[in-house]
């Protein structure tokens, strides 16, 4: 070949990657502006539309409602966002145009899931959303690790889609409709042994959906998903439970599961929250405490507050996504140069009970709930329990001033109260529709002694006394271990 043909062939390769690069830019820029004025159009209606307006049936297939155009809001929001950061963050990836198609794919399938109406297509959508996530954790096809957790939580993904088929089609088998509007009002037809066997199924696929323990470990396996993909996990896709359990709220009420829904909520909370105080990796503490997050998530339907649920889904979203968007930023190689532990002298001690106690008093000013003794009462603690820790990381800060002490609490409680109290109120004004969204249930003695427990173990987490037993250590350190072939593969020899 002369050196005239090689030039060119040179220059046609050049000016083929640059028009690949171009279309593939072009590609990921007409997705974030589709997504952006899809998450505008469901804004404008949920805002500028009564939520009787939104109340439609499409046959049997698909129905609309409040919930609906909440959640696709949601969706799309964070869609949107994650996908306008990932344009510039996935330059040069590969499988940039795939990680796209795939995260539009996923999108539409939580939409679809949101808006069934069938059973068939409410399955089917819950298993492409386990598998486009699945798709998204391995997007790398290169990269062994990640094939390894890719197929490590397709198989819990699978798992989740058995048995929440399993919940749905024993019911509608039994009652020969295959709608949930229709089942919804045809619960009391059903002996109780079906009610609860379709309960307990439908539980077990919200909890893996959401990695509650002991289904955690996908989650901690899939930190080998590019960081946008994480975002829109953790954002998105373990958040489905609060949705499914929402959509189901009238078994779970006719079934009397809520005490199976608190428990394993409480225990997965606790035990999440004492895992990420032993990981090393800024990803891995990320994850161990979204699974705390869908605890207390999982906690709150336990407790008849599906709105709540929802609410703490909305705010979980947000705030995850953004951590793992910037994680890169905060992460730092230092070594810790202290133990950490918690000593508090008396008078701050009465400063983080007072603002704790003032806390919860406006959340039930704001809301109504924890006035009457009912199940609202755990969400009122849960509240005074958050703005005493708020209160206490100031107060322990050497950083700040006598008066910035004093003045920083009660700024950030009540604003955080007043926005918490506002979402609560308009979620629950959204979703008025759908049955049985707000059951407070009478406290039992068996929520009662949980409660105790629950508080028990937060304090010894945040005293640090597991670290004077050193069998407590090492099992939470293995519990809280990925699938080891996404963590380190070794290379086969030639």
């Amino acid at each position: 070949m002369s050196s005239i043909e090689t030039i060119g062939l040179k220059n046609l390769n050049e000016t083929q990657t640059r028009n690949g690069y171009k279309s593939v830019l072009e590609y990921s820029n007409a997705a974030s502006v589709f997504l952006w004025l899809l998450f505008i159009a469901n804004f404008g209606l949920l805002i500028f539309t009564s939520t009787d307006d939104l109340n439609h049936n499409v046959g049997d297939v698909f129905r609309t409602n409040g919930f609906t155009f909440l959640i696709w809001t949601v969706v799309t929001f964070f869609s949107a966002i994650i996908t306008t950061y990932a344009t510039n963050y996935t330059k040069g990836f590969k499988y940039r145009n795939r990680f796209v198609t795939l995260s539009l794919a996923f999108m539409f399938s939580v939409m679809c899931f949101v808006v069934s109406n069938h059973v068939v297509l409410l399955i089917g959508s819950w298993l492409l959303m386990g598998f486009f996530m699945a798709q998204l954790i391995g997007v790398d096809k290169r990269w062994a690790e990640a094939k390894h957790a890719a197929t490590y939580a397709q198989k819990f993904f699978l798992l989740g889609a058995v048995a929440l088929a399993v919940g749905i089609l024993i019911p509608a088998i039994s009652l020969t409709t295959f709608t949930i509007d229709g089942m919804i009002t045809s619960w009391d037809r059903l002996p109780n042994h079906i009610i609860l066997i379709s309960s307990l199924f439908i539980i077990v696929a919200a909890m893996i959906q959401s990695a509650i323990y002991p289904f955690h470990r996908w989650l901690l396996s899939a930190m080998t998903s590019p960081t946008p993909a994480s975002a829109l996990m953790h954002a998105g896709f373990v958040n489905g439970s609060g949705i499914l359990l929402t959509l189901f709220a009238t078994l779970i009420y006719v079934s009397n599961t809520f005490d199976i829904l608190f428990i394993i909520g409480g225990l997965t909370a606790i035990l999440a929250q004492f895992t990420k105080l032993l990981q090393v990796n800024a990803k891995q503490k990320l994850a161990c405490s979204t699974i705390a997050q869908m605890g207390f998530m999982i906690m709150q339907c336990g407790l008849g507050f599906f709105n709540a649920a929802i609410v703490h889904l909305i705010l979980h979203g947000f705030y995850k996504a953004y951590l793992f968007l910037s994680v890169g930023e905060g992460v730092k190689q230092n070594i810790p140069q202290q133990n950490l532990s918690i000593k508090i002298k008396p008078l701050q001690a009465i400063v983080v009970l007072g603002f704790g106690i003032l806390g919860a008093y406006l959340f039930m000013t704001l809301t109504g709930k924890g006035s009457s003794l009912d199940s609202s009462i755990f969400l009122t603690l849960i509240v005074a329990i958050t703005v005493g820790q708020i209160t206490y990381n100031i107060v322990k800060e050497k950083s700040l001033s006598f008066i910035q002490k004093a003045l920083w609490p009660p700024v950030l409680f009540v604003a955080g109260i007043v926005v918490y109290a506002l979402m609560y109120n308009g979620v629950t004004a959204v979703i008025k529709d759908t049955p049985m969204a707000v059951v407070p249930i009478p406290v039992t003695p068996l929520e009662i002694t949980f409660g105790i427990i629950f508080l028990i173990g937060f304090f010894i987490m945040k005293l640090g006394i597991y670290r004077q037993a050193p069998w407590l250590y090492v099992r939470l350190l293995n519990v809280s271990q990925p699938f080891k072939k996404s963590v380190l593969t070794p290379s086969k020899s030639k």
